[in-house]
């Protein structure tokens, strides 16, 4: 009698359980407001669908407010269970104050590389805290009407990009390459960060500066500033009054043939060019030099330490690191490429285009994101102002070089 008494109330309990799995609600906060019906039509449904008995609410924030809106609901114990993750700092701050959770033993995490969960990682590398989601790539965006009116092939090496930077402006139909420096930081995402990396070799220079193992007024480190003062040429006329927004135009509207890019240009381009666009990577120096790409880790998700659905909130996390999300996110979204291992077929033939040159390069992220941007000066700023000087030729390569190296040396304890 006991033990059926025990049996039933075994059962019981298992009952209840099941009822709350089934119960199981997920509250997601994200600074993506644009990416609402994405979630709503597409990720969620999908999800739910595999997943009886966990339900998602997606509850973004404006993009501007959002670190201050999260850190206030966190505090006051209002955050949602699962909490998108900014690259790097950010992150990092949450995880160290206790509010992300340690998700190094998720199984799903051996779906990404190194590179990928770097931005989500403590130093050491010791705690992942976030699911790596997608990342942004550089390389150049151009009009493809205009090169083929002009005769130019794609270039692959540095002397045939500026060939046909040259044969661009003397031809005179069309502004060679739209970017201006009234916003600063074009010049050293798009410009220097952009074609860095195969000076320094990506992820073997960018850890060795981070180890102090090489310096900023190191050939490699200064040899971009070098190449980024003849860009001046060939930015049109006033490109030192030129906003963000006036280059994107002048890019869609035709009347400039090359874009020093990101990949989140993608789908504003599509939607506003009227032209035939490709992409190229950033030129190397000598022909069959390894390629390097800027392929920046930019969004990530984790998990709230105080979910009081963290089992839900795991399995939600362990899908997020499938190949079905990665398909589903990286075509609603082009030019935001999944992280996971596992290849996506991309609908989009300008993403499908740059996402392949993970094939044939090897992939870093911007040398100044990780560690090297929490002191004063902050060198991802001071590159900005670096990188502007460089393209209107006020400083030369080796006075930058030596600017940013005093700087971090003054408090980062590797450069000292």
């Amino acid at each position: 009698m006991k033990r059926k008494v025990l049996s039933l109330a075994l059962m019981g309990t298992a009952l209840a359980t099941s009822a709350y799995a089934q119960e199981a609600t997920l509250t997601i906060e994200s600074w993506r407001n644009d990416d609402l019906a994405l979630w709503q039509e597409k990720i969620i449904p999908a999800f739910e669908a595999a997943n009886p008995g966990i339900k998602v609410v997606f509850s973004p924030s404006a993009p501007a407010e959002y670190n201050a809106v999260l850190n206030s609901k966190l505090e006051a114990g209002s955050a949602g269970d699962l909490i998108t993750c900014r690259p790097f700092d950010a992150s990092l701050a949450l995880y160290e104050a206790g509010h992300l959770t340690d998700l190094s033993d998720l199984e799903a995490m051996g779906n990404f590389s190194d590179v990928a969960k770097s931005a989500w990682q403590t130093d050491d590398a010791s705690a992942s805290f976030c699911v790596p989601m997608a990342s942004v790539i550089h390389g150049f965006i151009y009009n493809k009407d205009a090169f083929n009116e002009l005769g130019i092939e794609v270039p692959t090496t540095e002397a045939e990009f500026f060939a046909a930077l040259d044969k661009i402006k003397e031809d005179g139909t069309y502004i060679p390459m739209a970017m201006g420096t009234n916003d600063q930081w074009e010049a050293a995402t798009m410009g220097y960060n952009n074609i860095g990396p195969n000076y320094w070799k990506g992820e073997e220079g960018r850890l060795a500066l981070i180890k102090g193992e090489q310096k900023l007024t190191d050939p490699q480190w200064i040899a971009p500033y070098a190449t980024l003062a003849k860009w001046g040429a060939y930015l049109g006329d006033g490109y030192e009054a030129q906003t963000y927004p006036d280059s994107q135009n002048l890019f869609t509207l035709g009347r400039a043939a090359i874009y020093p890019a990101g990949s989140w240009e993608i789908a504003g381009f599509n939607t506003q060019a009227d032209f035939e666009m490709g992409a190229f990577k950033p030129p190397v120096q000598n022909a069959g030099d390894t390629c390097y790409i800027s392929d920046h880790t930019d969004i990530g998700i984790g998990m709230n330490a105080a979910s009081e659905n963290q089992e839900a909130a795991r399995t939600f996390l362990s899908w997020v690191a499938s190949p079905e999300f990665a398909s589903i996110f990286g075509n609603a979204v082009p030019g935001f490429f999944p992280l996971s291992n596992t290849p996506v077929e991309l609908e989009d033939p300008l993403a499908k285009e740059i996402v392949g040159w993970r094939d044939e390069c090897e992939s870093t992220i911007r040398s100044t994101y990780q560690i090297l941007s929490r002191g004063t000066p902050n060198l991802e700023n001071e590159t900005w102002g670096a990188s502007v000087a460089a393209i209107k030729g006020t400083e030369s390569p080796e006075a930058l070089g030596q600017q940013l190296q005093d700087g971090l040396a003054t408090w980062y304890a590797p450069h000292q």
